[in-house]
C-alpha cells in the first residue's frame, strides 16, 4: 500500500511538471534554447506512459509516443525495457502470496453476524457455475438448494441468458447430453439419473429451470433439472396416442414451487395437460370446430410460452394455434409464411413472437429473423445472418434446426458432414459462433441432434 501511495504521489508531481512544460509562459522563457536543447525538451514532453490501458500487476508500463494535452500524460519512463510477459498462473500465484502476507484479518465478530437474508440474496446473484463451486465450501452453503428463502431470492433475480440442453446421435452418450453456457462459452456434460441406458430421449420443452424429455416412441415423459439432477418420470397418459406430438410447458406461478404444466398436442387435435401439483394427466375436451383439422403441426418448431399461453406452428393453413392454460381456450391465427422459406421455427423474446428460418432462392441460402406484427398478422423481417457467413452456404444443401427459442437462439446448420452451431441474440441482434462440443473422454466432436433452451435455476425441483 505504501508503494502505491508513493506511485500516486509521483504521478501527481509529474503532472504538475507536465502542466509547467506545456504552458505558454514556459515556451516563452525557453525560446532562446539551442536547437539540440529544444529537441531534447520536446522528447521530454512527448514520452509518457498511459496507465489507462495497463495494470499495476503487469510489472511494467508500455511506452507511448503521444503529443497533446498534458492531462493525458501520466508518468515518465525513458529507459526501462518491458520484461517478458508472465503467464496467468504466475500472476495469480503472486496475488495469492501477496494476500497471504498481508496483515488484513477477517473479524469473526463482524462476519458471524452478517445478515442471513443478505447473504442468500448475494449468493443468488452469482453466476451459476460459481454457485456450484461454492457449494463445496461447507454443508451450510450446500444446503441452500433446499432453502425456501433462497429459492425466493432466486426468483427475484432477473433471468440471464438461457443455457442449452442438447443431445447427440451417438448412442453411448445419448442420455448424458451436453449443456452449453453462452456466458462462459463452455460445454458441460451432466448425467440424467434413473434412465435405462437403452432409452433414447429428446428434450422438447422447458420452463423454470426444468427440461421436459420424451422417449423416441413418444409414449413416456420425463422432467429433470440438469443442474441438480432432480428427476421425475411422469405418470402414463390416459389417451394413447402413438403418433408424433408437440409439447409445451408453463408455470403455475413465478417458480416451480407453485407447480408447472405440460401439454402434448397431436396432429389429429387430441391433447392432454399434466399438472405437477395434482401429478395427473387431464383430458379437458376436444378442440373447437372452428380450428381446422388435421393440424399439420410443424414438429421441427418447438412451442413458445408467453404469459401462460402456448403457441404451436402449423402448416396447413399456415399460421399458429394457441392454448391458454388458465382458461383452456384454443385459438388459431392464419399467418402466411415468407416466400422461399424452408426450415423454420417459432421463437420469442420479451413477449414478442419471432420466426427464424432459411431463405433459399436459386443457389443462395441465408438465415433470417422475422417478428410477428400483431395488427396485421404478418411477418416482418428484422435481421438476417451476415453475408460473409451465408457465402459458406452458397450452392449447398443446408438444413436448419432451432435448438433454443427463448430470446437467445441456438441454430444447428448442417451441410453434408458438417454441423455449424451459432447463437443469435434477438435483443442485441448479435450473431456468434459456438465452439464445437467434444466428447467427455476423447477428442471426437459431437454431432448435435436436438436440444432446447432452459433458464438455469439451482432450486427448481421436478
Amino acid at each position: 500500500m505504501e508503494g502505491l501511495a508513493m506511485l500516486r504521489q509521483l504521478i501527481e508531481q509529474v503532472q504538475e511538471l507536465c502542466e509547467l512544460y506545456s504552458s505558454p509562459s514556459y515556451d516563452r522563457h525557453h525560446h532562446h534554447l539551442l536547437p539540440a536543447q529544444q529537441h531534447q525538451l520536446q522528447l521530454h514532453r512527448c514520452c509518457f506512459l498511459d496507465l489507462n490501458n495497463s495494470s499495476s500487476d503487469d510489472g511494467y508500463y508500455g511506452l507511448i509516443m503521444r503529443k497533446g494535452k498534458s492531462s493525458s500524460f501520466k508518468m515518465v519512463e525513458n529507459c526501462k525495457p518491458p520484461p517478458t510477459k508472465k503467464s496467468r498462473r504466475e500472476r495469480n500465484r503472486e496475488k495469492l502470496s501477496d494476500t497471504a502476507g498481508s496483515d488484513e484479518v477477517m473479524e469473526d465478530q463482524i462476519w458471524k453476524e452478517f445478515p442471513e437474508d443478505l447473504f442468500e440474496a448475494m449468493i443468488a446473484r452469482l453466476p451459476i457455475a460459481t454457485f456450484f463451486r461454492f457449494r463445496s465450501v461447507c454443508r451450510k452453503w450446500n444446503s441452500l438448494l433446499a432453502s425456501h428463502s433462497f429459492s425466493q431470492h432466486c426468483t427475484e433475480v432477473p433471468q440471464r441468458h438461457p443455457w442449452f440442453y442438447t443431445i447427440t446421435h451417438e448412442h453411448e452418450y445419448a442420455n448424458s447430453g451436453a449443456v452449453y453456457d453462452p456466458s462462459s462459452n463452455k460445454w458441460y456434460h451432466p448425467l440424467i439419473p434413473l434412465l435405462r441406458t437403452k432409452i433414447i430421449i429428446f428434450p422438447v420443452a422447458s420452463v423454470g429451470g426444468l427440461v421436459c424429455f420424451i422417449d423416441i416412441g413418444h409414449r413416456n415423459f420425463y422432467v429433470c433439472n440438469p443442474l441438480t439432477r432432480s428427476f421425475k418420470e411422469l405418470p402414463a397418459r390416459s389417451v394413447r396416442v402413438w403418433s408424433r406430438v408437440a409439447v409445451g410447458m408453463t408455470l403455475n406461478g413465478n417458480s416451480t414451487e407453485m407447480g408447472y404444466q405440460v401439454l402434448w398436442l397431436g396432429g389429429d387435435g387430441e391433447y392432454e395437460v399434466y399438472d405437477s401439483v395434482k401429478n395427473t394427466w387431464t383430458h379437458p375436451g376436444s378442440m373447437p370446430p372452428n380450428i381446422k383439422q388435421p393440424l399439420s403441426l410443424n414438429f421441427q418448431s418447438q412451442a413458445v410460452s408467453i404469459d401462460g399461453t402456448l403457441y404451436f406452428m402449423r402448416g396447413e393453413p399456415e399460421g399458429i394455434v394457441s392454448y391458454d392454460t388458465a382458461t383452456g381456450v384454443w385459438k388459431q391465427f392464419t399467418i402466411p409464411s415468407p416466400p422461399h422459406l424452408t426450415d423454420h421455427a417459432l421463437a420469442e423474446c420479451r413477449g414478442r413472437i419471432m420466426l427464424v428460418g432459411l431463405l433459399t432462392k436459386n443457389a443462395a441460402t441465408c438465415v433470417c429473423i422475422w417478428e410477428l406484427q400483431k395488427m396485421t398478422l404478418l411477418w416482418k423481417e428484422v435481421d438476417r445472418m451476415p453475408n460473409i457467413w451465408c457465402l459458406e452456404f452458397y450452392g449447398k444443401h443446408v438444413r436448419m434446426a432451432c435448438l433454443g427459442n427463448k430470446g437467445l437462439l441456438m441454430l444447428s446448420l448442417r451441410l453434408g458432414q458438417m454441423n455449424r452451431l451459432v447463437t443469435y441474440d434477438v435483443s442485441t441482434r448479435e450473431w456468434k459462433r459456438v465452439p464445437g462440443c467434444m466428447f467427455p473422454r476423447g477428442r471426437k466432436r459431437q454431432w448435435i441432434a436436438s436440444g432446447t433452451a432452459f433458464h438455469p435455476c439451482p432450486t427448481a425441483v421436478a
